[in-house]
């Protein structure tokens, strides 16, 4: 029963993730869209990092975690985001809301291994543009963005190392629509591009611990995923359009443009990060992760003013239990989570460089039997800027998520 629930969840996960819309930022528009954060809320509640893992909790950015994998752990979460964007002359707001991963991890005699869904990208965005002494108006809008269905395994080689890797099979479309309106004519004009991408990923993993001393834990993590190639199937349709009095827009003509099929890079990245604490007390690390850059080369129009550079994350974080085996004071057993970071997208627009941080918090609830925990998070944050007439935005995310730990493979014996 349980399986046939899980298989359900993941079909009704797919379709759900594939249709909804994840972000209302214009700077979605470029490359494949914004970046998700690939992980769960409890390492999100934490800055970010990847470099912690434990028994209980699925690590979804390092594969070389599921070597450290004690129960079966089933984990779902979900976020809202609400963002505040300004530029020289306006102001506005948007919110929304999203399912964010789906995954599961089991643990064998000898390895662990999960599977799951994951966002990738998103891209959502509603620009309006009218110059009033020339009389028109322009309105863009875009939607999609990239999934990825991943298998990973991670093996522990000694009782401080462990390796792993993982294969993501990333899939989803882009879609533009530029809307043109003049004063005085009857018509408007209408231009919608799509790029439907497929293709297969990798990464591999390192994970390793250490006691330094009888209560403190050194720890270190690393990861690369390689650089990897999408197919780009591309489609674009003009049509001179009417609108109705409620704002619906008929077809008057249409014409499909006949363009090429692409191929679309998506680029290597490397994570490097450590840590110490106390086993189930406290721990605090730091994490970089270097991106190299992307021409995007392959969109169906051209990309004015934009250029990619390589990117880079910095990340500090951490968790602190007061006391994780109380038996009196529940309190004492939640995990409370922290961290910083500051990222460099790699995305220049008109000679600035469209950065962004986030401030991290979170909490562990432990819920019922089995360690299984519910984890709440929350993050503010800024992206971009209002310089060379670009858009400044301040977000604030609040996040949930279920952590579900059963036990699997168990050799019963009979007298």
């Amino acid at each position: 029963m349980t399986k046939r629930l899980v298989l359900i969840v993941t079909i009704l996960f797919s379709v759900i993730t594939t249709a909804q819309e994840r972000t209302s930022s214009p700077y979605s528009f470029y490359g494949v869209g914004l970046n998700t954060f690939k992980g769960t809320v409890e390492h999100r509640s934490m800055g970010g990092l990847s470099i912690f893992s434990d028994s209980i909790h699925l690590n979804l950015q390092n594969p070389a975690a599921y070597g450290r994998l004690g129960l079966t752990t089933y984990t779902l979460g979900a976020s809202n985001s609400s963002v505040n964007m300004e530029s020289d002359s306006e102001k506005g707001s948007a919110n929304t809301s999203s399912l964010d991963y789906l995954a599961i991890g089991i643990p064998t005699k000898k390895f662990g291994f999960g599977f799951g869904l994951v966002p990738y990208s998103s891209v959502g965005y509603n620009i309006l543009d009218i110059n009033e002494s020339t009389g028109r108006g322009a309105r863009f809008s875009g939607k999609g963005g990239l999934n990825k269905v991943f298998l990973a395994a991670g093996f522990a080689v000694t009782d401080n190392i462990s390796l792993g890797a993982d294969v993501n099979y990333n899939f989803g479309n882009i879609q533009n629509k530029n809307l043109l309106v003049q004063e005085g004519l009857q018509f408007a004009s209408r231009e919608i591009n799509r790029s439907d991408l497929n293709g297969f990923s990798y990464k591999v993993g390192l994970d390793y611990e250490r006691m330094l001393r009888e209560n403190l834990e050194f720890r270190f993590g690393a990861h690369y995923t390689f650089e990897t190639e999408l197919s780009s199937e591309n489609k674009r349709e003009l049509a001179t359009i009417l609108f109705s009095g409620t704002g619906e827009e008929f077809i008057v003509d249409s014409r499909d443009i006949d363009l090429a099929d692409s191929k679309f890079i998506l680029p290597a990245s490397f994570t490097v990060g450590t840590g110490i604490g106390q086993l189930r007390k406290w721990f605090v690390g730091l994490e970089y992760t270097n991106t190299e850059a992307s021409d995007f080369s392959n969109r169906t129009f051209s990309l004015e003013g934009a250029t990619f550079e390589p990117a880079a994350t910095y990340k500090v974080g951490g968790f602190y239990i007061p006391n994780y085996n109380s038996l009196t004071n529940y309190f004492s057993r939640i995990v409370y989570r922290g961290g910083f970071r500051m990222e460099e997208t790699g995305l220049v627009l008109d000679g600035e460089p469209i950065n962004e941080f986030g401030i991290s918090f979170g909490v562990g609830l432990p819920a019922g039997g089995m360690l299984s925990n519910v984890n709440l998070g929350f993050e503010y944050g800024q992206r971009g800027t209002r310089n060379a007439g670009l858009v400044k935005e301040n977000f604030f995310n609040a996040m949930i998520s279920l952590s579900l730990n059963d036990r699997w493979f168990i050799q019963r014996k009979f007298e």
